[in-house]
């Protein structure tokens, strides 16, 4: 098993937009628009929450750490953000403003210079408690891997019965994973 290291770290954050750029821009909105099912996200709802993750989680709680250490708690994370970040927009138009986002915050991320000893200090969480820096860039590059599969496995559910007897024999289909959040 593999410690966390920024540089490896801001490595797969950077790719994240052309990743999901290249597997949903353009789509039809039968890939993009649909869920899996009543109280569940598509794909236009994923991207949505990323840009909410980039504008009020992953940089702002790793300043807070840098500036206030654990004297201050998070504020809890609205995990229905992504519904006003949607909002009468296109799914193109989100994806180029998560782009633009997650640029600007790794921008930010490299420009501190961290030292390991950056990523030892703490911070405070609301349901958590006590939490590192590096826990939280970890966590932000495994989010980000959390919805590429969720984003996989919204797609392959609009197919679940045109596979037919196959489904047995693909993975994606039998995943239980969480759907929102």
């Amino acid at each position: 098993m593999m410690g966390h290291d920024l540089q490896e770290t801001m490595a797969l954050l950077g790719r994240t937009p052309a990743a999901l750029d290249a597997l949903v821009r353009g789509l039809p909105e039968m890939w993009t628009m649909r869920d899996e099912g009543e109280g569940t996200w598509s794909v236009f709802d994923v991207v949505g929450h990323l840009i909410s993750g980039e504008r009020v989680d992953w940089m702002p709680r790793a300043r807070m750490i840098l500036e206030s250490g654990e004297s201050r708690t998070f504020e809890p994370f609205d995990r229905s953000g992504h519904v006003q970040e949607g909002h009468g927009k296109s799914l193109e138009l989100l994806l180029d403003e998560f782009a633009r986002l997650r640029s600007e915050n790794l921008g930010e991320l490299k420009a501190l210079n961290l030292g390991r000893e950056d990523l030892e200090r703490l911070g405070r969480h609301p349901a958590f408690g006590v939490v590192t820096l590096s826990e939280l860039l970890a966590t932000w590059a495994t989010h980000d891997l959390t919805h590429l599969h969720q984003i996989s496995r919204i797609m392959a559910h609009q197919y679940r019965e045109a596979v037919g007897p196959w489904s047995a024999y693909l993975g994606v289909l039998q995943c239980g994973g969480h759907s929102s959040g």
